[in-house]
């Protein structure tokens, strides 16, 4: 009796065990299930870039059922500030996700300056034609070999010059101006062009550079003067909307391999999603941070009759010192692609 009795408590045991192995081995597989990467951003949680990298993180949580994540840090924290540095993490894996200017990129693949060739692009319907059709799938394909999968492009408005005092209306108003740009050729190429003084700088030294006078001025897309309180130390907004510049969407190959093969789609659904939302948003704020910049007391200037189309011939002047590096095919077929 008293070892049916046992028995019986020992089967009963048992099956309490079994039960609770199998739920602690689908307590640990849900776990092992769930991927966490983190995207690094240059710029602050609020600024745009920082906005798209928060929504991409919500969708992708969104379409994964949370299997998936993404934590989102700001201000280059991740990668000390260091742009071309946060490059070479990505490639390596050291980032798992990375959202950055595409003119950074142009260092590492030359082929990415074709975006920033100045005024190809004659409104933001073509720009985004161009990042999100033929042109911009082979800008991403470019990138495997650094390591790194590109997810998409979204746009950047056209980008203006600041200045202390100086309005900017005529070609001739360039000559002589100490502009700080990127440390990027095409850059450089075109503000010398112009007859500037261009003078590449890590952003991070910018605003303390205009307000001790070692630059006159810079460019950037609207939101950045905004974002980061220029108005301070420039008094001239001078819309000369030179080029463009757009941001990439990445993550280095090994955390694309780390997400499970039934949630990539989803993860480039939510990138997708995002660069559309981000876009219409970002071409209908520009002309309302325009009107900001003027309430905090910036002269908002446009070129005479006739001066744009002088400033366009001078700047697309340059094309020719890049083809080489562009590739002569990919730019001839970017240079088509904007006359459809």
């Amino acid at each position: 009796m008293t070892f049916n009795i046992t028995r019986r408590a020992l089967t009963r045991g048992l099956a309490a065990l079994a039960i609770a192995t199998t739920a602690l081995t689908g307590l640990a597989q849900g776990a092992l299930a769930e991927t966490s990467l983190r995207m690094a951003v240059p710029d602050p949680a609020g600024s745009s870039v920082g906005r798209a990298a928060t929504r991409f993180a919500e969708l992708v949580a969104e379409k994964t059922g949370g299997e998936v994540t993404v934590e989102v840090f700001p201000d280059g924290v991740l990668f000390g500030g260091d742009q071309n540095a946060a490059v070479n993490q990505l490639g390596s894996g050291a980032l798992d996700g990375l959202i950055l200017a595409s003119s950074v990129y142009a260092s590492f693949e030359p082929k990415m300056n074709a975006i920033s060739l100045p005024y190809l692009f004659s409104d933001y319907d073509q720009l985004k034609a161009y990042l999100g059709g033929e042109p911009g799938d082979e800008l991403l394909a470019s990138l495997d070999r650094f390591g790194i999968h590109g997810l998409g492009f979204f746009l950047r408005t056209f980008r203006d010059v600041t200045t202390k005092d100086r309005a900017i209306t005529k070609a001739e108003d360039f000559k002589g101006l100490t502009l700080r740009t990127p440390n990027n050729p095409l850059f450089v190429a075109l503000f010398q062009a112009l007859g500037a003084n261009p003078t590449p700088m890590a952003f991070s030294e910018v605003y303390t550079a205009l307000q001790l006078g070692a630059i006159e001025g810079q460019e950037n897309p609207v939101e950045v003067p905004y974002n980061n309180k220029f108005a301070e130390v420039q008094g001239q907004l001078n819309i000369t909307q030179h080029l463009a510049d757009s941001f990439l969407v990445a993550l280095s190959n090994n955390a694309w391999q780390s997400i499970p093969e039934a949630h990539r789609d989803a993860v480039q659904q939510a990138a997708d999603e995002m660069i559309a939302e981000h876009d219409a948003e970002e071409i209908a704020a520009e002309q309302e941070i325009i009107a900001k910049l003027k309430e905090q007391g910036m002269q908002v200037n446009h070129f005479a009759d006739g001066e744009l189309a002088r400033v366009q011939e001078i700047a697309r002047g340059i094309y020719p010192q890049f083809e080489a590096q562009i590739g002569a095919e990919f730019m001839q077929k970017s240079l088509d692609f904007v006359k459809k």
